[in-house]
């Protein structure tokens, strides 16, 4: 590829399910708006101060509804979100004992490394809670509100990003200061943390409307679309896996129509500007839902390397060099027109997984090496594009400074570097498709290992599907009656479609920490059963029994990073 630049898109995914119970708002878990809080806002300052660097930047439909929330939640001073009540109560000196407990099991973090022991004011809190969870109830009553007080705004300022502590002095402050935080002290902290919120969409879309970066988006509330649409599609990567009893998913082709629907207008109303591209839920495509994909419009979609390794062997048997097959763009025969592109694995997860135990500049030039290679090696016609893909959020905990110097170093050194090029999916189809290569069809995979087993095939996971299926047979036959007006019709799809998220069957599996599991367990059945509170249906038993039955590793046994 002599003389020719190497374009290099990066595509970061915005992702977190829905965390609200559906009929009260109130939220069950707080990692929405602690996420927007530490990572958007740093990944976003980061394109901010390297206006070289071009990316695609993926939102979830789902996930700007509940930041979309939290700020208005700021603006009205009305909290649903019981950690935000703490933060902003005017005393917690009358804590009884069941909020004491839940404050100290929620606010510290598990990456005790990077976001406790850094900070000795914190880590002094988190020794000192050891020692009074040891005395049982009796230690519990000696912590004062001043503990408390101090514990949950040490809990947000860990959970602030590292571009915002070096631009708000108040942060500086408090962190400087470490203790006996008082209600004025947690009030103008909230006051910052709502107009973090508040500001950063607005920052996303101001770039992409001068062009430094792509926003794309996902069908609405993140499902496994392929397997909605086909249950079966589980077994071209995995011929004996098990499956549901359920043979299929009731009208799914219709459900992810919705669901694509939703997510264009909600893009459109909130960034101002129809999505060209569109990112499955972990890269999870399909035959069928790559028709679905080209039917709404969509010139781009993507998936991962594996995924295209299966599918190229399913064509032919055999399988070329890397740079032969994967640094272009593909048609599958079933989606004229819709291009899809695919994960470079390796470089991606060097950055979800390896850099952040290097320095970042160490790790920078690991990168560009990484990347020069492949130029190297790619064919000398046509043009290459390396696609690197991962989640926006999950992964800077772990590096030093919430990933701060490693973007500085690899950001700087790309704007700097003369034969690469970083772009984003649609400039580069602009500029002609010279290069792409042509699949009779795909073979159904994600990216994770190519293939579903991430959601399906588990006993627990099986038994999920098969309760979600069962209360969509409801649903149709509900909606068939007639009995709902259009209000409580439009209030069930959009319980429907929280059930339908992908994240209730990525948590189900012993490779998952045992509170993990439960705590999503009960948040699904508690989805499904307001779905038939919301159809005026009796809530079925099943819904009663844990659907894990115990099951998941230790605490702190998982080994894959995911919403929290």
């Amino acid at each position: 590829m002599e003389g020719k630049p190497l374009d290099l898109v990066f595509l970061w995914h915005m992702h977190q399910p829905d965390y609200r119970d559906q009929v009260s708002g109130e939220y069950h878990q707080p990692w929405a708006y602690l996420h927007a809080l530490k990572d958007y806002t740093d990944m976003v300052a980061h394109l901010e101060r390297h206006p070289g660097v071009r990316a695609v930047v993926n939102f979830v439909p789902v996930l700007i509804e509940q930041i979309e929330d939290y700020v208005s939640q700021f603006a009205t001073g009305q909290f649903r979100d019981p950690l935000l009540r703490v933060l902003a109560s005017d005393s917690l000196d009358g804590l009884d004992e069941a909020s004491r407990r839940w404050l100290i099991a929620t606010c510290f973090p598990d990456n005790h490394a990077r976001m406790v022991a850094p900070f000795p004011r914190f880590q002094r809190l988190h020794e000192v809670s050891r020692i009074v969870l040891a005395q049982g109830e009796v230690g519990l009553r000696y912590l004062s509100g001043s503990f408390f007080a101090d514990l949950v705004t040490w809990y947000h300022l860990v959970w602030t990003g590292e571009t915002e502590r070096r631009r708000q002095s108040l942060l500086a402050e408090l962190m400087s200061r470490g203790e006996n935080f008082s209600c004025a002290d947690r009030r103008q902290l909230l006051a910052l943390i709502g107009a973090t919120l508040a500001e950063l969409l607005p920052r996303y879309r101001a770039l992409a409307e001068r062009g430094q970066i792509e926003l794309s988006t996902t069908p609405g509330t993140h499902p496994l679309a392929p397997l909605l649409i086909d249950l079966q599609s589980a077994r071209e990567a995995l011929p004996e896996l098990n499956l549901p009893r359920a043979p299929i998913y009731p009208g799914g082709a219709q459900r992810v129509a919705a669901q694509i629907k939703q997510a264009f207008a909600q893009h459109q109303r909130c960034f101002g500007q129809d999505p060209t591209g569109l990112w499955p839920a972990e890269g999870a495509l399909s035959n069928a839902f790559l028709k679905e994909i080209a039917a709404a419009g969509f010139r781009w979609t993507a998936s991962s390397e594996t995924v295209l390794k299966h599918s190229l062997r399913e064509t032919d048997g055999t399988l070329r060099a890397r740079a032969e097959f994967l640094y272009r763009p593909w048609v599958v025969g079933v989606a004229p027109g819709l291009a899809v592109f695919f994960r470079d694995e390796r470089l991606s997860d060097l950055i979800g997984f390896e850099y952040a135990r290097w320095h970042g500049r160490d790790a920078a030039a690991h990168f560009l090496e990484g990347l020069r290679r492949i130029r190297a090696e790619v064919p000398a016609e046509g043009r290459a594009v390396v696609t690197v893909a991962l989640d926006g959020e999950n992964a800077w905990e772990h590096y030093p400074y919430n990933g701060y110097y490693f973007f500085e170093d690899l950001y700087s050194v790309l704007e700097a570097a003369p034969d690469l090029r970083c772009t984003t999916f649609t400039t580069y189809l602009n500029q002609g498709l010279d290069g792409g290569g042509v699949l009779p069809t795909l073979t159904a995979g994600s990216w994770v290992y190519g293939n579903f087993s991430t959601w399906i095939g588990d006993e627990a996971k099986n038994r999920a599907w098969d309760l979600l299926c069962v209360a969509k047979q409801a649903y149709d036959l509900v909606l068939a009656s007639g009995r709902l007006d259009a209000a409580a019709r439009a209030k069930a799809e959009a319980q429907l479609a929280v059930c339908e998220g992908s994240d209730w069957f990525w948590w189900f599996g012993d490779y998952n920490p045992q509170e993990a599991v439960r705590s999503f367990d009960t948040l699904f059945r508690a989805n499904l059963g307001q779905l038939y509170q919301l159809l005026h249906l009796p809530l079925p038993e099943e819904l009663i029994t844990p659907i894990a039955q115990g099951r998941g590793t230790p605490e702190g046994g998982g080994s894959m990073r995911r919403a929290n």
